[in-house]
């Protein structure tokens, strides 16, 4: 972005006029951004998270405005004061010194901005622009860390961006998508074709009119399926498993003529729900695979011993244990999937209910006792 001052004439007080300087924004009209992302874990005790190295070249063409148009004279224009705004949200993730080049000649770029109307932090410098300057065509490279995001605005009238990178789980976000993407095991590649039309502000204006950062497009590295979101993935399914196991022993109770307690069922869900406390503390310290196994082996064991008390048939609590554990293979198989994960769910709930009326055809739910004596005998 170019900011050019000028000097304006402001009513004073006592009807005097007062001098002010203001700034015209004038963005440029086309913008090719390409660029390569290095991604690394990092580690900070048990967490873990994504850091990058982007190496990113920007070429930018601007055509400045007919000043008498914009009703700005310019003998008024500070033409020794033009800058080349570059706006960088954290300057700490600058590498290596940033140096804008038009043709053979260079300037380098100094930490600060010549005003805050538009950007809030970035490097900026002094361009050698006249008023007899049409056209300047700028090139600059950056070399920047960061974590987790890289975004850019769109301010060229036409903006094309081409990023790449080793990472195989990207995260496509802000206000505009990509054209065309490739994800695979080697990486991804992305290119966005952006318009000014498709923004809410023009090539150039005077003051603080506008502001451009709601327009950010990008990319997330994102850490797939990391022990929390699956833990969170694992929560979403707490309903329909407590629902399911409640089911399986309401009808232990109808087919063997037991009656369980309120306070019983009670406890069956409490640890069902101590299932995925156990799940989330065990997978901080190791994997998510051996958290699993381990609160899913002490959940299955503490229903299936409490069942045999409380049903008084080892047949009984075998079978209950014995659906607990095809309910939790299952839910892990889900939450494996990323893909297919909605429609192997909507299957096997199908192939559960389907199961559930066929093992309860022969039930008279008006006399519940006396189908199952029925079953019993034909058994």
């Amino acid at each position: 972005m170019l900011s050019i001052p000028y000097s304006h004439e402001l009513p004073g007080p006592g009807g005097k006029k007062v001098t002010a300087t203001a700034y015209l924004h004038v963005l440029p009209d086309s913008l090719n951004i390409t660029g390569t992302v290095a991604p690394e874990i990092r580690y900070r005790g048990i967490y873990e998270t994504v850091l990058y190295n982007a190496r990113v070249s920007l070429a930018a063409q601007f055509t400045l405005p007919d000043l008498r148009a914009l009703g700005i004279h310019e003998k008024r224009v500070q033409w020794d004061r033009v800058s080349l705004e570059l706006g960088i949200s954290d300057m700490k993730g600058v590498r290596k010194e940033i140096v804008a080049r038009a043709g053979d000649s260079a300037w380098p770029m100094e930490p600060g901005l010549t005003t805050s109307e538009v950007l809030d932090s970035g490097v900026s410098a002094r361009v050698p622009v006249t008023r007899n300057t049409r056209t300047l065509q700028v090139t600059t490279e950056l070399d920047l860390n960061g974590s987790e995001q890289l975004s850019f605005v769109p301010v060229g009238k036409e903006t094309s961006a081409e990023l790449s990178s080793t990472w195989r789980s990207p995260s496509f976000d802000g206000a505009f998508l990509p054209v065309r993407r490739k994800v695979s095991d080697a990486g991804f590649s992305a290119r966005w074709d952006i318009l000014h039309l498709n923004r809410a502000y023009p090539q150039h204006w005077i003051g603080d009119r506008y502001k451009i950062a709601d327009s950010a497009f990008g990319v997330g590295l994102l850490i797939p399926t990391d022990a929390y979101q699956k833990s969170e993935r694992t929560v979403k399914y707490a309903a329909l498993f407590i629902a399911l196991t409640f089911l399986s022993f309401f009808l232990s109770e109808v087919l063997l003529r037991v009656r369980l307690h309120p306070l019983q069922y009670l406890l069956i869900g409490l640890a069902l729900v101590i299932f995925y406390t156990l799940l989330l503390s065990i997978s901080e310290h190791l994997s998510f695979g051996r958290g699993y196994l381990i609160a899913g082996a002490a959940t299955i064991a503490l229903v299936t011993g409490y069942a045999g008390s409380i049903l008084r048939k080892a047949r009984a609590a075998w079978l209950v244990g014995s659906i607990l554990a095809v309910l939790y293979g299952y839910l892990y198989v889900l939450l494996q999937l990323e893909d297919y994960a909605l429609l192997l769910g909507s299957i096997g709930l199908f192939v559960i209910l389907g199961t559930v009326m066929f093992l309860t055809r022969r039930i008279n739910w008006y006399n519940p006792v006396r189908a199952a004596d029925s079953t019993g005998s034909q058994g």
